[in-house]
């Protein structure tokens, strides 16, 4: 299939700049067999789920990797994200510009704290930066690593709004949009209803931004992400599937989690480890039932991905019709429920 399969336009207006508050968003619901459309508040959510069923989410935490800085020898600005901590002062990250951080060169994040450049991975820019002089935890310097399409500094508000509210393992440099909808309210009402409510972790690197730039998707290369998934949480995914109940999977990141640890029986294992899956059309899923995901970037892996579990002409179409019903997109927007 071709990149340009899954473009589409999208007026600048519909990319949501902040976030509302939880719980508030709305719902778009996708019937795959019937192709059947249906406009709800996300509170409805509860509608769909029942007590047979089990929700998966993702708990990894965003963590505060945009870094501003400069460099030592021209005073030159420079923004660091962080993407992976190799040492307690080695990080893989990615420095904007580029031009500017060339191996050997150091860079200030203010009178004590500084890095110098070790290596750069020549596929995909990420730098080995060294740092010293780090009084603490480095993360105290960083803030929100709000993606690009936002086009605003970060404020208070992103500190809760890009992060989900069952957060629990630091390591995303991007957040788990899907599961940002999710209010107290609503996780205990699940639970009242004797909903399994499990966890998985995928630790979300900078290539969720990273644009596919073959136009034959199937050239593509994923970069891969840390994941686990625990006994626990397998068992008792097995036994749903078993006993007839529902999977619903929250967001991209915990299919991908699912459909790694999936026996060719579609069976769960525990497992730990990094992934590079890449779905999209054709993909026969193995685990997941349910799709609760965001309205995604034209030509992105994600909307591939979704793809795959509806169908390009049925996603295309829903799409467009959230664009008519004025729908917000992308990681603050809102929510789309595959059945």
């Amino acid at each position: 299939m071709k990149k340009s399969d899954f473009m589409f336009d999208l007026p600048n207006e519909f990319i949501a700049q902040y976030p509302k508050k939880k719980g508030k968003s709305r719902l778009m619901v996708l019937h795959r067999n019937s192709g059947k459309i249906r406009h709800k508040s996300f509170t409805d959510i509860l509608d769909y789920i029942k007590p047979e069923d089990c929700l998966v989410l993702n708990n990894s935490k965003v963590i505060p990797a945009r870094i501003n800085a400069f460099k030592a020898s021209t005073g030159s600005r420079v923004e660091i994200l962080l993407v992976e901590k190799k040492a307690d002062d080695l990080w893989k990250a990615m420095v904007y510009p580029g031009k500017r951080a060339k191996v050997s060169d150091e860079i200030s994040i203010d009178d004590k704290v500084k890095c110098t450049v070790k290596s750069i991975d020549s596929s995909t820019g990420e730098r080995i930066l060294k740092f010293n002089g780090i009084n603490g935890n480095l993360l105290y310097y960083g803030e929100t690593p709000l993606p690009p399409y936002i086009e605003r500094a970060p404020e208070d508000i992103d500190i809760k709004g890009y992060q989900t509210i069952y957060a629990k393992k630091d390591g995303s440099v991007a957040a788990p949009t899907a599961g940002l909808h999710f209010n107290r309210k609503i996780l205990d009402e699940l639970k009242k209803k004797r909903v399994k409510v499990t966890e998985v972790t995928l630790h979300v690197g900078p290539g969720t931004f990273r644009p596919v730039r073959t136009e034959n998707i199937e050239e593509h290369r994923m970069e891969s992400e840390f994941f686990t998934i625990t006994e626990e949480v397998a068992s008792v995914i097995n036994a749903t599937k078993k006993n007839g109940g529902s999977v619903f999977a929250v967001g991209t990141t915990t299919v991908r989690v699912l459909e790694t640890a999936a026996t060719k029986k579609g069976e769960l294992i525990e497992k730990e480890g990094r992934t590079d899956l890449f779905i999209y059309p054709p993909y026969e899923f193995k685990i997941a039932d349910h799709l609760l995901t965001n309205f995604h970037l034209p030509g992105s892996t994600l909307i591939m991905l979704v793809s795959a579990f509806a169908s390009r002409e049925m996603i295309l179409k829903s799409y467009r019709e959230a664009i008519k019903e004025k729908y917000r997109f992308y990681s603050y927007g809102d929510a789309m429920l595959i059945l």
